[in-house]
């Protein structure tokens, strides 16, 4: 009986993983998202994204995120800057330190279109954990635990998709809960 709930549940949260992963393109940040406009012509509009924004064009990354892609973007909140240590935001948008805060961005971006539902599916392929290559050079640890997928930063910070799917013209974005960082 026991095993029969457990098997229950286990095809429950797969089945809302694939219909959460297949969803439309959702509202994010207030603001509807269009698989017709390209990374920065949606994040833009998106009241989560406004410190992101503002560290891609400080970063010089505008013009490469409006490109063709394909890209994968692992896009951190508001809240998820706000979280880093005191004056780290700040510190970063320095026009001295463009190159640091490149490489931060650049570790969450991917050279592919990867749907949640492919990198699930390359997670269970390599028995539960998938290391994702960043445009960046960073490698991220990819798992999937109750339907959701989570990302282990190469200091051992874990970030959480909590928006998935959201499909762009050159490529995909899943917003995540915390800034991915790079080994310095």
């Amino acid at each position: 009986m026991i095993k029969s709930v457990l098997r229950g549940f286990a095809l429950a949260t797969a089945l809302s993983a694939v219909a959460f992963a297949a969803a439309k393109n959702p509202e994010v940040g207030g603001a509807p998202m269009f698989a017709t406009k390209n990374i920065i012509e949606n994040a833009v509009n998106s009241k989560d994204h406004t410190t992101l924004v503002a560290a891609v064009k400080a970063a010089g990354l505008v013009s490469t995120l409006e490109g063709k892609g394909p890209f994968t973007v692992f896009a951190p909140t508001n809240e998820a800057f706000a979280a880093l240590p005191k004056g780290t935001v700040e510190t970063l948008l320095k026009p001295e330190n463009k190159a640091t805060l490149t490489k931060v961005l650049t570790c969450h971006v991917v050279a592919a279109d990867a749907m949640a539902k492919t990198v699930a599916k390359m997670i269970k392929d390599d028995g539960g954990e998938h290391d994702i290559k960043t445009v960046g050079g960073c490698v991220l640890k990819a798992k999937e635990s109750m339907g959701k997928i989570t990302l282990t930063d190469e200091n051992g910070g874990v970030s959480h998709v909590t928006i998935a799917d959201v499909k762009q013209s050159n490529g995909v974005i899943h917003v995540v809960d915390k800034v991915l960082l790079p080994k310095m």
